[in-house]
């Protein structure tokens, strides 16, 4: 049986059993993180590792705003402002998700835990952000393929990918969040601006961003493939 969230070119999605299967599963693997999360606080007496729930908690966000912009109710053929809000909401938002993945740097042997249950911890953590970005980008891309085609639906990708790269760095390195762009959308952007402007004089921000850009491109484009061969038409 194949299931279809966003049938092309039409946004009108009769919720079928694989959305809540897929979100159920997603949240089984959230509460697995904790749970080993909760065992290693309990053996190791420290609640070293905590930020990755937190991490974990905004890794959801654009998930939930991806579902927002298409639930039934929106069933307009082209966007209206409520889904370019929950768009540029979902995009703000989106780089917290494979953030995780860059949380493996932390890994190391510490608090008497053995290195292979920190590995584990911390890949699980780093493995929920990475699906969880890549639910919300394939509803978003479904979004995007209906109203506009498939071409648009695969530019809107490979941009927030590249974005995501960027996210990571700025998250990284500068210890910005998507807090920061509500409460000093000013300066952001003129930080920003200097750093496209004169991208030669920042060899780290170019590097990570597109060594992160092309892992996310690789691997969203593995799993959307992979799922191609049960429905073609999704390809």
């Amino acid at each position: 049986m194949k299931y279809e969230l966003i049938p092309e070119r039409t946004i009108s999605w009769t919720p079928s059993p694989m959305p809540w299967m897929l979100l159920s599963t997603l949240a089984m693997s959230s509460a697995m993180s904790v749970s080993i999360y909760l065992a290693r606080v309990w053996y190791a007496d420290t609640t070293r590792f905590f930020f990755l729930n937190w991490n974990l908690l905004l890794a959801w966000i654009p998930l939930a705003l991806a579902l927002a912009m298409s639930y039934p109710s929106r069933q307009s053929r082209r966007p209206g402002i409520t889904h370019l809000a929950l768009f540029g909401l979902w995009l703000l938002f989106f780089p917290n998700a494979p953030y995780i993945v860059s949380d493996l740097m932390h890994l190391g042997v510490r608090d008497r835990v053995p290195l292979w249950y920190d590995t584990i911890l911390l890949f699980s953590y780093a493995w929920n952000g990475l699906v969880l970005g890549f639910a919300s980008l394939w509803l978003v891309q479904g979004l995007v393929t209906a109203w506009y085609g498939r071409i648009a639906g695969w530019c809107v990708v490979l941009a927030t990918l590249f974005a995501g790269g960027f996210g990571i760095y700025l998250g990284r390195f500068q210890r910005w969040n998507s807090w920061d762009v509500l409460v000093d959308p000013i300066g952001i952007a003129r930080e920003l601006l200097f750093q496209f402007v004169t991208p030669f004089d920042h060899p780290r921000a170019v590097v990570v961003t597109l060594l992160f850009a092309g892992f996310l491109t690789m691997a969203y484009c593995t799993m959307h493939f992979l799922a191609a061969i049960q429905n073609p038409r999704n390809a």
